[in-house]
């Protein structure tokens, strides 16, 4: 068995627990929505639900993509490559993959340090004063898998017989 193959398979396993917390946080959301509209009935409305539904959106968002990645679930303009050869769809997968793996690594990257410039600088949301660090780093962790599965597209696509699609 090859390393990429059963690196590939943590991979999964890694997307699939990421898809769970991007789960809990939608249900965060709507729990703290619903929490709030219920309490501003009594007039004891919840300081900073704004604020933490959209921490809590962006998180939803980003732990998701890379369960959607692996599936490719994304929206894909597909009717120009389905004209071409099955190798040159092949190719244009190989190219795509490298490109996405560039662009998610810089992502990540740059997503990281302006999440340590930010823990550097203490800054903090404006209604509950809470550190955005953490958020930003949660975040680059999801571009960092995105980045870590289009390079594995990449490099499993060199393979003669692919017996999983990644």
């Amino acid at each position: 068995m090859n390393v990429f193959t059963s690196l590939y398979r943590l991979v999964r396993i890694l997307a699939q627990a990421m898809n769970y917390i991007s789960g809990v946080c939608v249900l965060a959301m709507m729990g703290l929505t619903c929490a709030d509209v219920v309490l501003r009935l009594f007039r004891y409305p919840i300081p900073g639900t704004y604020e933490m539904v959209g921490f809590l959106g962006a998180l939803a968002v980003s732990f998701a993509l890379a369960k959607t990645s692996l599936e490719r679930g994304h929206i894909a303009v597909g009717f120009l490559v389905q004209r071409v050869s099955p190798d040159a769809q092949k190719q244009v997968d190989r190219i795509n993959a490298l490109v996405l793996s560039a662009l998610f690594g810089l992502i990540s990257w740059y997503s990281l340090v302006f999440a340590l410039a930010s823990h550097r600088n203490h800054e903090v949301s404006m209604t509950l004063q809470m550190p955005i660090h953490p958020f930003i780093i949660g975040i680059s962790a999801c571009f960092a898998m995105l980045f870590i599965i289009s390079t594995l597209r990449f490099i499993l696509s060199f393979e003669p017989s692919e017996k999983e699609e990644l």
